[in-house]
């Protein structure tokens, strides 16, 4: 007969059977616990939202038609080569380039001072100490530089004032060469493409001004043995370029049409059919507009009157055989040329035209260059022999501007393809473009990151994986060392005893 369960012999059963009660039972699962809420708080804090704080760089870029400001941002991290530069805001500057103000210098400065000042609000004004500005000034004063040195000095001081009144750390302001404007504008659109960091094929910069044209692009037929001052050599995210350059001053839209008109006045007429303004045209203009500038000023004919009358004869054919008449192309002492004997490798890859090439083809509605060639010549010779009244009606812009577009259209396409040598088959390769990723394309992005080194000659090494797979990684081995934690205790842990037996 069994014997009866004492109070103290039931209280020790109950304590055996509910081993959860033990102290290292107790101690693992609070280990546990605290383990799983740790790890679940690094997620939440490592992932949470955080305020991205920026540095920011200004660079006014002084051409010969206008000033255009531009702010760039970028990450403030200890590595800034890890941050991606993007452009935050760009301001017109009212008025004409600075090389308009030879007459009253001190007008250069102070046309800066609404843009500065737009930059001061777009900037954090804990941030102003610390960021660079700079001018880099083109074609504009590079010939006011050929024609007038002194007013050219003048214009500088009075924008060196201005620039020094703001309180931003002002790095300088001075003339780029013509190779820094198109090898900077290649760098600009490759960054922006992400092509230098990947190390595509890159893509060939165009661009085009009021006083200057630049064409940059990498060939594999180019190492720089020809014509080597037509050459640049960068390193950038481990990659050698070989990259040919070349600007052409005076060839810029204004100057060209400078030229158009000196070459049909040769022998000072007081009137002026011209091919490339539309029929029924007609106004009367001082001299003054043709040959005032260094690019025209040697063809200036001995004996011509003050004015003369500009007509539109509104024809594409004419125009483009007037236009072809500013450029040179027989002689060439290179294996191969562009024009006025200035060697050009064979073109290769994608070309990106910005600045006057976009805003010219975009208003006549040509930037579909997936459009035959023949039909963009064709929709441009319909647009030029439409007649002026007809114009004017149709578009609510500036006279001067609306009456060069035909003669811009003509020699855009005119020195694209007799020019450059772009044919029909690889005109499709050229992209009309004024912005990549929200960022302007120009001369601007490239001159910063050079300034500021943010594109490392070497690639950056990088860690095997993201930050969110580290994270993701470690959770994971965490909870399977937890769990064969566990499961190494399960062999010593307590058993439920059966009920002891009385023989």
């Amino acid at each position: 007969m069994a014997a009866e369960k004492g109070p103290m012999s039931a209280q020790r059963e109950m304590k055996e059977k509910n081993y959860w009660h033990r102290p290292v039972t107790i101690i693992i699962t609070v280990i546990g616990v605290i383990a799983i809420v740790t790890l679940v708080t690094v997620l939440v804090l490592q992932n949470r939202t955080i305020t991205q704080k920026y540095k920011y760089g200004i660079v006014l870029d002084a051409g010969s038609s206008h000033t255009s400001l531009y702010i760039y941002q970028w990450p403030a991290e200890k590595d800034n080569n890890t941050g991606r530069v993007e452009q935050k805001h760009n301001c017109q500057v009212p008025g004409k380039g600075i090389s308009s103000y030879t007459a009253s210098p001190l007008k250069a400065g102070e046309s800066l001072i609404s843009c500065l000042e737009e930059a001061k609000e777009n900037i954090p004004w804990k941030m102003h100490e610390e960021t660079p500005l700079y001018l880099g000034a083109t074609a504009g004063m590079r010939l006011l530089k050929l024609e007038n040195s002194s007013a050219s000095d003048e214009v500088f001081k009075a924008v060196d004032k201005t620039l020094r009144s703001f309180p931003f750390s002002y790095q300088g302001a001075r003339i780029l060469s013509g190779q820094e404007e198109g090898a900077f504008g290649w760098v600009t659109v490759n960054y922006l493409d992400d092509r230098l960091k990947q190390g595509l094929e890159t893509t060939g910069a165009l661009d085009l001004g009021g006083a200057s044209t630049q064409i940059s692009f990498v060939s594999d037929d180019y190492n720089g043995s020809e014509s080597p001052d037509n050459a640049v050599s960068f390193r950038l995210y481990g990659n050698d370029y070989t990259l040919y350059t070349h600007s052409f001053l005076c060839y810029g839209k204004d100057q060209v049409l400078r030229l158009a008109l000196a070459h049909q006045a040769k022998s000072g007429p007081t009137a002026i059919m011209d091919p490339c303004f539309h029929k029924g045209y007609n106004e009367t203009k001082h001299h003054t507009v043709v040959y005032d500038s260094p690019c025209v000023s040697d063809r200036k004919p001995q004996i011509v009157s003050e004015t003369f009358i500009h007509l539109g004869g509104g024809n594409f054919t004419q125009c483009q055989e007037v236009i072809k008449s500013v450029f040179n192309f027989t002689s060439c002492t290179y294996s191969r040329c562009s024009f006025n004997g200035i060697f050009q490798p064979p073109l290769q890859g994608q070309f990106g035209a910005f600045s006057a090439y976009f805003f010219v083809m975009n208003f006549l509605n040509l930037t579909d260059t997936s459009l035959p060639l023949k039909t963009v010549k064709q929709r441009l010779s319909d647009y030029c022999a439409t007649p002026w009244t007809q114009i004017q009606k149709e578009h609510d812009i500036p006279l001067k501007y609306l009456a060069e577009y035909c003669f811009s259209g003509t020699y855009i396409l005119t020195l694209l393809m007799e020019g450059y040598n772009f044919t029909s088959e690889t005109y499709s390769n050229i992209k009309y473009i004024k912005k990549i990723k929200n960022s302007d394309a120009g001369w601007t992005l490239g001159y910063m990151l050079n300034l500021t080194n943010m594109i490392p000659a070497e690639a950056p090494d990088s860690p095997p994986l993201t930050h969110t797979s580290y994270v993701s990684v470690v959770t994971v081995m965490a909870l399977l060392l937890f769990i064969i934690f566990i499961l190494f205790l399960y062999p010593i842990w307590p058993k439920c005893t059966k009920d002891p037996k009385i023989i």
